[in-house]
C-alpha cells in the first residue's frame, strides 16, 4: 500500500465516518474522501425522533466526531454532493456537480431512504417523513400542544416520535397495520404490554389499521398556512382528523449507485451483499451498514440490520477489510430504543420455540418497570428483551455469544445475584471441557 492508495466513501452517515476514522486508525496513510449528500456533517440519526425533536439546540449533541476531525485526520469531506454513477471498471465516481474521483477501494455507506406512501408523499403542507436533521427541524416546528398529530406506523421511529410528540403536549394517534406492535422482534406478551403501556401515556393506537383515503385542504389559520388540515379513513369506516401526519413504515435501503454498476443484490431484502469482511461482488467496492445485506452467524440468515450498532461494527469491518486486515468478530445483533419513559433494549431476534424466562417483575406498568425476558432453547439463550436493565443484559450477553446454559429458573430468582450465577455458567462449561 503506497500514500497513493485512495479511499472513498460514499455516503457521511454514521458508517460513513465511523470507517474513515478506523482507516486512519489502522494506519491507512493515503487519502480519504467522505461525500455527503447533505449539507451537514456526518451525525447520528437516533436523537433525530427524540431529543432533536424536543429542542432546536440539541442537534449541535448529534456529530458521530467534533468539528475539527475531519481536518486534523487529513479526511477530506465534501458536504452537498450527490454521486451520480460509479465505475468500477474505470475506478471512478462521477458526482452532481461534474466532478470525477478516482479510488483504489470505495465503500459505500449509502444508509437508506423513508418508505413513502403514495397517498401522502413527501413534501405535502403537513407530512413529515424522519430520515434527516432537516426532516426533524421541519417536523418539531408543528408538534405544539394540543396539535392533533397522527403517526402512520408503529414500528421503533414511529413510536418515538409518538412519544415525544406526546410529551410536548401533542394530542397523538398511531396507525399501526399489523395486528400487534412490533411483532417481528417482541413475543405477543411484550407486545400487548408495550400497547397497554402507549395507551396510558395518552395516546390513541390502533392496531389493524389500514387508510383508504386521505384527504387535505389548507389549514384556515393563516399563521401555520405551510401546514394543512387532514382527513383520514380507515377501512373500518373510522374517520381521523389530523393537523399533523407523520409517516413512518419502514426504510429501503439505498442502492441505486450498486445496482447501476452491476453489484449483487440480495433478492430478498434488497441490500448489496457482502461478506464478511464487508466486500461486495466487486473486490474493490465495499458496503456498510442500512444498504448492506450479510449472512449473520447468529441469526443463521443475510440480513440488513438497521441499527445504531450494526452502523459502527460494519464500518470497522469495511475499514479492517479495506487494508487487507482481519475483521472484528461478528457481535451479537443489540437494538435499542427510548420510549414512553422506557430504555428498551434487546439481544438478537424471536424464534419459533423459544421459551421465555423472566427476571423483575413481569410486564409492570410502573412508572419506571424494570425487568428481563429471557428467550432460550433448552437454556441457551437466543432472544432477550431489556426493560431498563441495561446493566443486567450485558451481564448476560457472554452466554448469547458464547452459546452457555443457563438455568431458567435460578436466572428467574432475583435473590440470586446474576454475576455470580454468569459466571458459574462460564465456569462449568470450563469444567467440562
Amino acid at each position: 500500500m503506497t500514500e497513493a492508495d485512495s479511499i472513498l466513501i460514499i455516503g457521511a452517515g454514521q458508517s460513513g465516518a465511523v470507517a474513515a476514522a478506523t482507516l486512519r486508525d489502522l494506519g491507512h496513510a493515503g487519502p480519504i474522501t467522505l461525500i455527503g449528500r447533505e449539507a451537514h456533517a456526518p451525525y447520528e440519526r437516533p436523537p433525530l425522533s427524540k431529543a432533536v425533536l424536543q429542542s432546536a439546540e440539541a442537534h449541535a449533541q448529534t456529530a458521530v466526531h467534533p468539528g475539527d476531525f475531519y481536518e486534523q485526520r487529513r479526511i477530506t469531506l465534501l458536504t452537498g454532493a450527490e454521486a451520480l454513477r460509479l465505475d468500477p471498471s474505470a475506478h471512478l465516481v462521477h458526482l452532481s456537480n461534474g466532478r470525477r474521483l478516482e479510488y483504489s477501494r470505495c465503500l459505500l455507506a449509502t444508509g437508506g431512504r423513508a418508505r413513502e406512501l403514495p397517498s401522502l408523499p413527501r413534501g405535502t403542507a403537513g407530512v413529515h417523513y424522519i430520515r434527516t436533521l432537516d426532516d426533524a427541524a421541519a417536523l418539531r416546528a408543528g408538534l405544539t400542544p394540543q396539535a392533533r398529530v397522527v403517526v402512520i406506523g408503529g414500528g421503533f421511529l414511529g413510536l418515538e416520535v409518538a412519544s415525544t410528540a406526546r410529551s410536548l403536549g401533542a394530542d397523538v394517534t398511531v396507525l399501526e397495520s399489523a395486528p400487534r406492535l412490533l411483532e417481528r422482534v417482541l413475543p405477543a406478551a411484550l407486545s400487548d404490554w408495550l400497547a397497554d403501556r402507549v395507551r396510558h401515556a395518552g395516546v390513541t393506537l390502533r392496531l389493524d389499521a389500514r387508510i383508504a383515503r386521505s384527504r387535505a385542504q389548507p389549514h384556515p389559520d393563516a399563521a401555520v398556512r405551510h401546514h394543512a388540515r387532514f382527513t383520514l379513513e380507515l377501512q373500518d369506516a373510522t374517520v381521523i382528523e389530523a393537523d399533523v401526519v407523520v409517516v413512518a413504515i419502514g426504510l429501503a435501503p439505498e442502492v441505486s449507485l450498486a445496482e447501476q454498476a452491476g453489484l449483487a443484490l440480495d433478492a430478498v431484502n434488497g441490500g448489496i451483499v457482502v461478506d464478511a469482511n464487508c466486500r461486495s461482488s466487486d473486490a474493490a467496492i465495499y458496503a456498510a451498514g442500512d444498504c448492506a445485506s450479510q449472512h449473520r452467524r447468529y441469526l443463521n440468515t443475510a440480513l440488513r440490520l438497521e441499527s445504531w450498532q450494526n452502523a459502527n461494527e460494519q464500518a470497522r469491518a469495511a475499514a479492517a477489510g479495506m487494508l487487507g486486515l482481519p475483521t472484528p468478530g461478528e457481535p451479537y445483533p443489540w437494538f435499542w430504543t427510548d420510549q414512553f419513559g422506557c430504555n428498551v433494549q434487546m439481544l438478537g431476534l424471536p424464534q419459533p420455540g423459544l421459551a421465555y424466562a423472566c427476571r423483575g417483575v413481569p410486564l409492570s406498568q410502573a412508572d419506571a418497570p424494570k425487568f428481563i425476558w429471557l428467550g432460550h432453547r433448552d437454556g441457551i439463550p437466543v432472544h432477550a428483551i431489556a426493560i431498563n436493565a441495561g446493566g443486567d443484559l450485558r451481564q448476560l450477553r457472554v452466554l448469547f455469544e458464547q452459546g452457555l446454559r443457563i438455568d431458567p429458573q435460578r436466572y428467574a430468582d432475583e435473590t440470586v445475584a446474576l454475576k455470580p450465577l454468569v459466571k458459574a455458567c462460564q465456569q462449568s462449561v470450563a469444567a467440562a471441557s
